[in-house]
């Protein structure tokens, strides 16, 4: 488990993220329309999961909205931002925020993908909802960089992330 904090206040995960080297979990995950990606819909690209509660608070909202600046010049990479957040609810965000450079992905159905990534917030005000993470997946659906953020109202190191591309 992962320890982290929400406002200063100690709270965990379920787990620690994948390890660096090791196959990403697969996930089954809705997107705005409501269909179904898997994370074999990404292979042949490197794939970016933006991790967070949910998208109607600030820091989540701001997360989406710097990867989607960022990723409109990322060549062979795809920025997908997983929250528990209904589809609907992420779709009307990206229509009021004018996001279209990512691509919004529910784990309202069943939760398992928070599971699987060992990312669930197990306990707190938050529980059960995702922590807020970053995973890189590369073109052979391999983890090549995680990023747990430790306080969960702080952004994740956006530079970081994209150095590790």
């Amino acid at each position: 488990m992962a320890e982290i904090t929400l406002k200063g206040n100690k709270i965990n995960t379920i787990g620690t993220l994948p390890k660096l080297g090791e196959k990403a979990p697969n996930f089954n995950l809705r997107t705005i329309d409501l269909s179904q990606k898997n994370l074999s819909d990404f292979a042949g690209n490197k794939l970016i999961l933006n991790v967070f509660p949910s998208v109607d608070t600030g820091t989540c909202a701001t997360s989406v909205r710097e990867f989607n600046t960022k990723a409109a010049s990322l060549e062979n990479t795809i920025v997908a931002c997983v929250s528990k957040d209904l589809p609907f609810a992420q779709a009307r965000f990206c229509g009021s925020e004018g996001i279209e450079n990512v691509i919004m992905l529910s784990d309202f159905a069943s939760g398992s993908f928070g599971k699987d990534y060992n990312l669930e917030i197990s306990n707190g005000p938050l529980a059960n909802l995702h922590s807020r993470a970053i995973v890189i997946i590369d073109e052979n659906g391999n983890v090549t960089y995680t990023e747990q953020v430790s306080e969960i109202v702080n952004e994740p190191n956006y530079e970081a992330a994209l150095k590790a591309l």
